[in-house]
């Protein structure tokens, strides 16, 4: 891709405001004058092979993800005699986790999985171990078969790799098939057509059922989610080729203006609605629409979770406007690195290694409850991944395999996404209109990037 990544030097303080927010600053400011994110045990030795067997490696992980960590645990127990003592935190307390660990200076964790928006942060702020030696040295991690679409996004920053993928996440559209039946409604292929379609059975649902759902979280990786599905649909980006921000365009303007005429027709409340929220209402078939990750279909389909069984399929996000191309947004995305403080930095690369592997890959996706997708070319052409994804399998296959839209990873990414949200959030509220929004968000990325 091209380098989406900002401003490769940037303070420690600078960096953590990008990471926490202003309020998480100051709680942690005692924290800053212990620094501790360039230090920590010897420099990883790429070509070392480590003893593993008795060892135990504490993995700070996505709490969505932690089912995969279990289904990895038996796997590196099996097979190296290793253990991981694996910690689970929310999804939007992650990066802000894994900051103060290093700066803090406690190292309390040799592996650390991070959204690949938060890794020009990561990597600035000496909370990584850099990789680039060590991949070169161990060729069987087969760099060739991992996904190109998410290779470089979740792992490239300033020419050097800080990790491997993970959980190769992009967003799809499900969508009810028994109510859209209900109300003779063809499966969306515009936004205009979804918007339509939410309208129509919110209105005649009478309570029982909404059109669609909205999240609106106020966090990057939920609202902003569901602003960017609408912004690569109608042909936006965040950034343009030069770096500069995107986001006045009439592309981004109507991306947004689309998603403000839908909320009024959403589950209530959009902007109290998340990951917790939307996947139990869709699964309860309590709404005929929802914008959500690819492992959904997995979900979807186990009657121990779901009564939506059969009821269900899937479409490529809808284009909007003049936009004919359809394509996905890189929404959320996890990697897997090495803590900088680690002080068993060769059998923490070793396990980054084994769960990047096609084996492993497979295996996650073949259980309901890890919350993982493909990395891999070879994970998409498998037979558990087509017995594991079932109908949604050939749209995610499509999405993966060609050009998402990406979204930032420099080190002031994770702010430049929280001001994004913060102004949605208003324009949700009725405060704003669509094009003022995006131009006061698009005035406070431009002052931020210079």
């Amino acid at each position: 891709m091209s380098r989406a990544h900002l401003s490769p030097h940037l303070s420690r303080r600078a960096v953590l405001r990008g990471a926490l927010g202003a309020g998480a600053l100051a709680a942690a400011g005692p924290l800053l004058g212990a620094c501790g994110g360039d230090g920590g045990g010897d420099a990883l030795d790429p070509a070392a092979k480590p003893e593993l067997s008795g060892q135990t490696l504490k993995v700070l992980v996505n709490q969505p993800n932690a089912g995969a960590f279990e289904v990895l645990r038996r796997s590196f127990q099996a097979e190296t005699g290793a253990d991981i003592q694996v910690t689970p935190v929310p999804y939007d307390k992650l990066l802000a986790t894994a900051m103060l660990d290093a700066q803090s200076g406690a190292g309390q964790y040799d592996v650390i999985m991070y959204w690949y928006v938060g890794l020009g942060s990561l990597a600035e702020g000496g909370v990584l171990e850099d990789l680039t030696d060590y991949i070169k040295a161990n060729p069987d991690i087969d760099t060739g078969d991992l996904l190109p679409s998410i290779y470089d996004p979740y792992t490239l920053y300033n020419g050097r790799r800080w990790g491997l993928p993970f959980d190769g996440d992009t967003h799809i559209l499900f969508y009810n098939t028994e109510l859209f039946e209900k109300y003779r409604l063809d499966a969306p292929k515009t936004w205009e057509d979804s918007n339509a379609a939410a309208e129509k059975i919110t209105k005649d649902g009478r309570g029982e059922h909404y059109g669609v759902i909205v999240e609106g979280q106020q966090v990057p990786i939920i609202l902003g989610c569901t602003f960017a599905n609408r912004l690569v649909g109608f042909g936006g980006r965040f950034l343009d080729d030069t770096g500069k921000p995107a986001l006045a365009s009439e592309e981004a303007v109507a991306a947004l203006q689309s998603l403000l005429d839908v909320a009024p027709h959403a589950l209530p409340t959009p902007l109290q609605t998340g990951f917790d929220q939307a996947l139990p209402a869709f699964l309860a078939g309590r709404a005929a629409q929802l914008e959500f990750w690819t492992d959904h279909s997995v979900k979807a389909q186990d009657p121990k979770q779901s009564k939506v069984v059969d009821k269900w399929d899937v479409v490529t996000l809808p284009v909007g406007g003049s936009n004919t191309a359809h394509n996905t947004s890189l929404d959320a995305g996890f990697a897997l690195g090495v803590s900088k403080l680690s002080k068993k930095k060769e059998a923490a690369a070793a396990f980054v290694k084994f769960a990047a592997s096609r084996k492993q890959n497979e295996a996650q996706i073949a259980v309901s409850t890890s919350g993982s997708d493909p990395i891999r070319t070879s994970t998409l052409k498998s037979e558990v991944f087509r017995k594991s994804f079932g109908r949604a399998a050939d749209v995610v296959a499509e999405g993966l395999s060609g050009r998402p839209l990406v979204w930032p990873n420099g080190p002031e990414a994770p702010e430049l996404l929280q001001t994004l949200v913060d102004e949605l959030a208003l324009a949700l509220q009725g405060k704003q209109q669509a094009r003022q929004t995006l131009e006061k968000v698009q005035s406070a990325w431009e002052k931020r990037l210079g």
